[in-house]
Formats: C-alpha cells, sequence, structure tokens
C-alpha cells in the first residue's frame, strides 16, 4: 500500500515537472512585429526570442486585413514589457506562446475580440477560444465584416501551389528558330554540269545552290 502511494507521488511529481517545463514563463520588452501573431520578445541575457502567437492565426501580411492586425498586435505590445507563456517550439524553431499583458488580458483573446484572428483549432481546442471567434464572427468586427474572408492556411496553402507549378515552356518563335537552323544545315551537293565531262558536280554544298567553282561560272 505504501508502495503504490509513493508511485502516485511519484508519478504526480514527474507530472507536474512536465507541465512546468512545457509552460515556461519568459519576461521581457517586445523589440519588433513581423505580424498580427508573431514578434520578438528581448529577455534578459539580451537574448532575442521569435514568439508564434498558441491558437490563433491572423491573415497574412499580403492578406485583407493583414496590416490591420499587424498595427492591432503593435499596439498591444510593441515597446512593451510583457511575460509570454511558453508551449514548446514549433518545426520553424519559434516559441509558441501565449502573450500576458501587464493589464491582465491576453494577446491571443484580444485578437479574436476584434476579429483580427481565426481559432487555429488544427493545433488548439479551446472552447474559449472558439466562443471568442463565433462572437466575433457575429458581430462583423474586423475581417469578419468582409463577405468571404479567406483563411491564412488556406492562403498559405494556395501560394505554396502557385509556387510549385510555375513552367516555362518553349516559345513557338524559339521552336521556329530551331527548325529553320536545322534545316539551313542539310547539306546537299551543287549539282551543276561540269565542262569537261558534262556530268553533275558531286561537290557538297550547305543550304543548297552551287559550290565555289560554279557559284562563279566555272
Amino acid at each position: 500500500m505504501a508502495l503504490n502511494k509513493f508511485a502516485l507521488s511519484l508519478g504526480f511529481f514527474f507530472l507536474a515537472t512536465n507541465l512546468a517545463l512545457c509552460q515556461t514563463i519568459l519576461t521581457g520588452k517586445v523589440v519588433s512585429v513581423s505580424d498580427g501573431d508573431t514578434f520578438t520578445i528581448l529577455i534578459s541575457g539580451n537574448q532575442q526570442v521569435k514568439v508564434r502567437l498558441h491558437g490563433v492565426d491572423c491573415p497574412e501580411k499580403n492578406q485583407d486585413f493583414g496590416t490591420k492586425a499587424k498595427d492591432f498586435t503593435s499596439a498591444n505590445i510593441f515597446a512593451k514589457s510583457i511575460k509570454v507563456q511558453s508551449k514548446g517550439k514549433d518545426r520553424y524553431g519559434r516559441t509558441i506562446g501565449v502573450a500576458m499583458l501587464p493589464n491582465g488580458s491576453t494577446l491571443n483573446e484580444n485578437l479574436l475580440k476584434a476579429g483580427f484572428a481565426w481559432h487555429y483549432k488544427q493545433y488548439d481546442k479551446s472552447e474559449k477560444y472558439a466562443l471568442l471567434e463565433q462572437q466575433a464572427r457575429i458581430a462583423k468586427k474586423g475581417l469578419w465584416s468582409h463577405p468571404k474572408p479567406q483563411e491564412p492556411w488556406e492562403f498559405r496553402r494556395s501560394g505554396r501551389r502557385k509556387s510549385s507549378g510555375k513552367t516555362t515552356p518553349a516559345s513557338s518563335s524559339s521552336k521556329n528558330k530551331s527548325q529553320v537552323t536545322n534545316v539551313g544545315k542539310q547539306s546537299s551537293v551543287c549539282g551543276a554540269a561540269t565542262k569537261t565531262s558534262g556530268k553533275p558536280c558531286q561537290r557538297k554544298v550547305e543550304g543548297g545552290g552551287r559550290c565555289w567553282q560554279h557559284s562563279q561560272g566555272a
């Protein structure tokens, strides 16, 4: 019985430790904003950490409302000291996190409330985030005022398809030039009657016509 309690306590200890490691709190000043959901924070040791907001996806910079989403994020955090609850790293090495503001709110939720982000359901199952997005949709806030807003992940996917599908077919003019060149290089014989024997000249000439001798009237 005592052994079971010890094993259970040990299990809880490791679980708590893992959770603490996965959700490290970073504190620092925001030194740059890339777009609505990505920014860089300067932490102790003069170390810069790029942060990608967890659970939300803002329009890309060259999408509708992309600039407005970036401006909203800048107004909330740029040049300010904030805390970031880290949830690990993505495949690009960016820290995935929740940006906690001095007033007690989070940038993640504020973006959803203002209608400048989608709930990124592929990576987050928060019912609260889903509700905030739905409320912004109903109120037609931000990007939801657009009749048909395109999800940023679909926008990125379509961009990749266009990039991979680019081809450079040979033009008809270049094909014709190649054909003309090949024809011009075909060889033949002179065929002019020689004065001595009267037989056709067998000298080879390029591109038809007469050989050098018979072209001069020989």
